[in-house]
């Protein structure tokens, strides 16, 4: 909750720093005007203050996600108490405003105008694409939150044995599985992990003697969450690594694998079933 509370402060951060650019930026260029500047620095600080200018007209429109888009989220945030509703009701005039970009870029077009046809067309598209996919992301949050890791890992996942050859690993997981790392597992315990590029380093010549344990080091915490966790934490920590997959670790002792695809999968089905 308050998280959510918050936002208003963050959606009106942006705008004072842009608001303030705009000041310092004109305020340089009357400056510059009275003392005389050279024209390449005025033509320079001219275009940075009208840039500025643009940039915030174009953020405090109420069009989420943009900066006016958050400030009118939280606005009805405040007035219902209900997160997905607001976000929904923003993205909505979003999208309305991205159609209107794009409608206006074809008019451009048609007209002879074909830069900025273009570039109106593009950014309502980009805008369009952005507005859908936060409301998605609110929804994806809502029904993941509350429920624990444990629900969604996949247990008894492929681990190599300490004591495997760097060959038998390239042959038999490497060939294999499409993972970009391999846990090292000993009697339950999580040893290290084993990426590409540190089978790389080892010289052919080297891959039957060297062992996986020999060449594992140890695993990044930031592919790791605890199994009591909510699903929501795995999720963001995906997005934070860039990966797909996280290891769920208990006192030490890797006890399974949670994937996006589950993750994803479920919330489907409770959409499937429960509507959006």
């Amino acid at each position: 909750m308050a998280k959510h509370c918050r936002e208003p402060g963050r959606a009106r951060a942006g705008p004072v720093v842009t608001v303030v650019l705009v000041g310092v930026f004109f305020g340089l260029l009357n400056l510059g005007y009275l003392t005389g500047w050279p024209t390449a620095v005025m033509g320079v600080i001219s275009y940075l203050a009208w840039i500025n200018l643009l940039v915030l007209v174009f953020n405090l429109v109420p069009a989420f996600p943009l900066d006016g888009g958050r400030v009118l989220r939280s606005i009805l945030w405040a007035w219902k108490k209900n997160l997905r509703w607001a976000t929904r009701i923003a993205s909505g005039v979003g999208s309305a405003f991205a159609y209107l970009l794009i409608g206006y870029g074809v008019v451009l077009f048609i007209t002879g105008n074909f830069v900025g046809g273009i570039w109106s067309f593009l950014i309502g598209l980009f805008l369009r694409s952005a507005s859908r996919t936060s409301y998605q992301q609110i929804l994806l949050r809502e029904a993941l939150a509350g429920e624990p890791v444990r629900r969604f890992m996949t247990a008894n996942p492929v681990t190599v044995p300490p004591s495997t050859s760097v060959k038998a690993i390239i042959d038999d997981y490497l060939y294999r599985y499409p993972y970009k790392f391999y846990p090292v597992v000993g009697d339950g315990h999580l040893v290290g992990c084993i990426t590409i590029d540190q089978l790389k380093q080892v010289p052919k010549e080297q891959w039957e003697q060297r062992t996986a344990e020999s060449v594992a080091v140890p695993c990044s915490t930031l592919n790791m969450i605890d199994p009591e966790a909510e699903a929501s934490e795995a999720l963001a920590a995906m997005s934070r690594s860039q990966v797909s997959r996280l290891m769920v670790v208990e006192h030490g002792d890797l006890i399974g694998i949670v994937a996006l695809k589950d993750l994803l999968r479920f919330f489907s089905r409770k959409l499937e079933f429960e509507g959006a």
